[in-house]
């Protein structure tokens, strides 16, 4: 059975991994044998995809920040229809992606309409459309939904979808996380030290944007706090050298990490964290933190005054039960002094912190019971012509 999975960023990459490997898993089970051909990375290569094109470091948020990635996109876009063409799979598998999802999906369903299409993690329309065009774009072309959040599959199911809730994923990821001894331990840490994670960047257009400003923050932190270590895992290698300096020119004391982001965040007390995943991650451990977020200044004015947009929140943990529940700074409001002044407060007072752990406790009952993977793996499976009951 050939399944084609299209995803991009360093986030669809690891969601696109975690799934195959319940895919795999789940296809022993019911004696398939499955041949995965996929848009993705490193890390799905290394659960058994074989990569037609790396889409892990195409990736923007915004208007004007997507323009340097135009052209990769489409040329990556080509060349998946161009596949589809040749080699029609029993099923395609669309992981989060937007831009390129879209056009796949509608090839899809103009010239292959036979062959189920499922979209797992679905472009967040749920929080940010301005239309529902798109919307309906991704229902007409989707024979079957698999929702992560709760919201997300209420809306689509209003809108005529076929929906499966299965959970977030990253409730089966963070059972293998370390306990914060052993990452402690691990990573070298003293039990007494103050260990703060600073998650800059993911996408390029961050360095530029949010690295400034949570270093700058971390550097008035760090002289307030001597006792303080930053720990800084990358999210891709080519970040390394940009991230150095940033240390080097606000002279943090702080170490950066490769394939060690559990251990960190297993270990650290706070976090200062970009928007994304992540701050779902932190909030499955416990680690309290500080949400930023800031694009280009022309792109949030055309967001907010001609496609008269607005978000209730950019972080997921506030998302998803729709209220504050960590600190978020985004645009203008995302400056240095803003940064410190939550930071500390969470950092020195017992009883925010606590308020914290607990809020966070009410989030996770809205990400699912452990299995997610294998629940949305038996689903897609079930799409599988040969499977249908």
């Amino acid at each position: 059975m050939r399944i084609f999975i299209s995803t991009g960023e360093v986030s669809g990459d690891l969601q696109g991994s975690l799934l195959i490997a319940a895919l795999k898993r789940q296809a022993l089970a019911a004696g398939l044998e499955l041949e995965i051909v996929a848009l993705g990375g490193e890390k799905m290569a290394a659960a058994g995809a074989t990569i037609l094109g790396d889409t892990s470091h195409i990736g923007s948020m915004g208007l004007l920040e997507s323009l340097p990635y135009l052209v990769p996109t489409l040329l990556v876009q080509r060349k998946a229809i161009a596949y589809l063409k040749q080699n029609p799979p029993d099923l395609v598998l669309l992981i989060d992606y937007m831009g390129p999802n879209l056009g796949i999906g509608t090839y899809m369903q103009q010239h292959l309409p036979k062959v189920p299409v499922v979209y797992y993690i679905a472009p967040q329309e749920w929080v940010w459309s301005v239309s529902l065009r798109n919307t309906n774009r991704i229902v007409g072309f989707t024979n079957k939904l698999l929702a992560i959040f709760p919201e997300e599959a209420r809306y689509f199911r209003q809108q005529g979808a076929d929906v499966s809730w299965v959970g977030h994923p990253l409730v089966d990821r963070m059972q293998t996380a370390p306990s914060r001894q052993e990452a402690r331990a691990k990573l070298g840490i003293s039990p007494e030290a103050i260990a703060i994670a600073l998650l800059p960047a993911s996408r390029h257009q961050e360095l530029k944007y949010l690295l400034p400003v949570i270093f700058q923050a971390a550097q008035t932190i760090q002289a307030k706090l001597p006792e303080v270590h930053f720990w800084i895992p990358l999210s891709l290698e080519e970040f390394r050298e940009p991230i150095a300096a940033g240390i080097q020119r606000y002279g943090l004391r702080a170490t950066v990490v490769s394939d060690q982001q559990k251990e960190v965040f297993a270990a650290a007390d706070f976090a200062i964290t970009k928007s994304g995943t992540v701050n779902l991650e932190l909030a499955l451990l416990n680690v309290p933190q500080v949400v930023v977020y800031r694009l280009n200044p022309i792109t949030a004015w055309i967001a907010r005054n001609i496609l008269k947009g607005s978000i209730p929140f950019a972080s997921p943990t506030n998302l998803l039960v729709m209220r504050e529940i960590v600190p978020e700074f985004l645009q203008e409001q995302a400056t240095a002094e803003n940064i410190i002044q939550a930071a500390m407060e969470l950092l020195l007072n017992p009883d925010k912190r606590q308020q914290t752990l607990a809020d966070y406790q009410e989030m996770r009952q809205c990400l699912g019971e452990v299995g997610v993977c294998d629940r949305a793996a038996q689903e897609i499976l079930q799409m599988l012509p040969d499977m249908r009951v």
